[in-house]
């Protein structure tokens, strides 16, 4: 059983979150977190007494930044703040992503430089640790003054309004409810907003970052995964892997491309495949084949690039504006703007579109007659049945739409708030772009990994790697052979499972 995990708003490990979005793991704030934040709570109040100015608690919001609130007000701004912005629209967000925006608000804010009281990261730990989720819409940021819609409505459902879902232990989901009734139901007390808390819990980039590191979590594995894919390939068209010497890749050492060379190298060991066809006159294979390193490695190195962004965007306090309470300031800023990641995650959605070019025309290899060596579509009875042709139609389709999703969401602009916020960066667009994208992208390497097994059960009794073969038994465990056409649409939706679980991931990691 995972121990709880305490908050201190600096040390948050990829792991941690993972643990918290995907298992449950319960978490608490931190003693030295709780000092921090009473801190630069204790500041805010005492310039509140002292009238002065501050932005977001003693003026107007967004271009409303000129009127000035009077001090009987200022607990009003906060919750007309969380109501006003309460304008998400779309599909909401996913229980695992939600999970991740609600730790991640908590752990931002327990930093100690949102000039909060303790009892916002608390209740935000109180909703994660009793199955409390906020229904949040998807639609409606613009990446800056962060993720103001959804992070709006947790904040709604932190004062008792709005809607959540209820975990049930069983894990069927539960339809949604309003936020008073299941904070009575799980004793939970909504927060009575003070100064400057409305506009804290609204304003940082907590939602394009948790849908961030869900979405490379899946495309690290799939990136895993194609390198056993194309593995596959490779021996199913008979290609050479001398393309994949250590020395070759030295010479260039990129680290991505490093790593998978020796993927490719170690599947594909002991192949008969390989030994039936090594003095054939054949020189050098398609670039589908022989550049696999190259491709998957730019791949990796780009999801590595985004890696290090949100980690650090991990460990960040990205509201505004902050207090330092060591020195006596309140400093209005930007940190808020979703750019870093919006660039990041637009390079991932760049990278995993090539990704899937790539398998789509290694599934095209296989299939075509004029490149295969091999029965024409993989089919037993050519003309009379179909075999993959389809499939790899299937594959042109995704790889194709996979294209579409991959124009940059952070080259667009649009001014809002009166042109106050005239740059934004649509970081949750880029975000949430990743999704559909990483979902066609494990339907082609799903494709890819059926129509290899297929093309080298036509070769048996030759036989693939040692560990080639591993993933090989996995497909097989799921799809039996093709000996006549028949609906591939299960098999596909099958593999796809096991590609998406980690299975094919998991199979190389054991290898290494």
């Amino acid at each position: 059983m995972l121990h709880t995990l305490p908050l201190t708003g600096r040390d948050l490990k990829p792991q941690d979150f993972y643990d918290v979005a995907l298992r449950g793991r319960r978490v608490t704030l931190g003693p030295r977190a709780r000092h921090a934040m009473q801190r630069s709570r204790a500041l805010v109040e005492k310039m509140i007494a002292e009238k002065r100015i501050v932005y977001g608690v003693t003026t107007g919001v967004g271009s409303l930044s000129t009127e000035r609130i009077e001090p009987d007000k200022v607990r009003q701004l906060q919750l007309n703040v969380v109501r006003s912005h309460a304008c998400g629209v779309g599909e909401p967000l996913s229980a695992e992503e939600t999970r991740g925006l609600l730790l991640l608000r908590a752990h931002g804010l327990a930093q100690g430089l949102s000039g909060v009281r303790p009892a916002l990261v608390e209740l935000l730990c109180g909703f994660l640790n009793r199955g409390v989720l906020p229904v949040v819409p998807s639609r409606g940021s613009v990446g800056a003054s962060g993720d103001l819609a959804p992070l709006a409505h947790v904040a709604l459902a932190l004062v008792g309004e709005g809607e959540v879902v209820v975990e049930r232990r069983d894990g069927d989901p539960s339809r949604p409810i309003s936020a008073a009734k299941a904070m009575r139901a799980r004793r939970l007390k909504p927060l009575a907003l003070e100064a400057k808390e409305g506009l804290s819990l609204v304003n940082g980039t907590q939602a394009m970052l948790a849908v961030g590191l869900l979405a490379l979590r899946l495309a690290e594995m799939l990136v895993d995964t194609a390198d056993v894919a194309g593995a596959l390939a490779l021996d199913a068209l008979r290609g050479s892997p001398a393309a994949f010497d250590e020395r070759l890749h030295r010479a260039r050492p990129h680290a991505g491309q490093l790593v998978t060379a020796r993927n490719l190298a170690r599947l594909n060991r002991g192949s008969t495949i390989r030994e039936s066809h090594r003095d054939c006159p054949r020189v050098q294979d398609a670039y589908s084949l022989r550049c696999m390193p190259q491709v998957h490695g730019a791949v990796r190195d780009a999801l590595a690039y985004a890696r290090r962004v949100l980690e650090i965007e991990m460990n960040s306090v990205t509201d505004n504006p902050l207090v330092f309470a060591a020195q006596g300031d309140v400093v209005s800023g930007g940190n808020f703007h979703g750019q870093p990641l919006a660039t990041a995650l637009d390079l991932v959605a760049i990278a995993l579109a090539q990704l899937g070019g790539i398998a789509e025309r290694r599934i095209d290899r296989m299939v075509n007659p004029l490149t295969s060596e091999l029965p024409p579509f993989l089919a037993r009875s050519p003309g009379l049945e179909s075999g993959f042709m389809l499939a790899q139609v299937t594959a042109a389709a995704l790889a194709s739409e996979n294209k579409i999703l991959a124009h940059p969401a952070s080259v667009d602009s649009i001014p809002t708030s009166g042109n106050k916020e005239d740059f934004v960066s649509m970081g949750m667009g880029a975000a949430l772009k990743l999704k559909p994208l990483l979902a066609n992208l494990a339907s082609i390497l799903s494709i890819e990994l059926l129509t290899a097994c297929q093309a080298i059960d036509a070769l048996a009794p030759l036989r693939t790697g040692q560990l080639a073969e591993k993933a090989r038994a996995l497909v097989r465990g799921v799809s039996p052979p093709g000996n006549a056409d028949r609906s591939l649409a299960p098999d596909i939706a099958r593999v796809g499972e096991l590609v998406t679980r980690g299975a094919f991931a998991e199979s190389l990691e054991g290898g290494r």
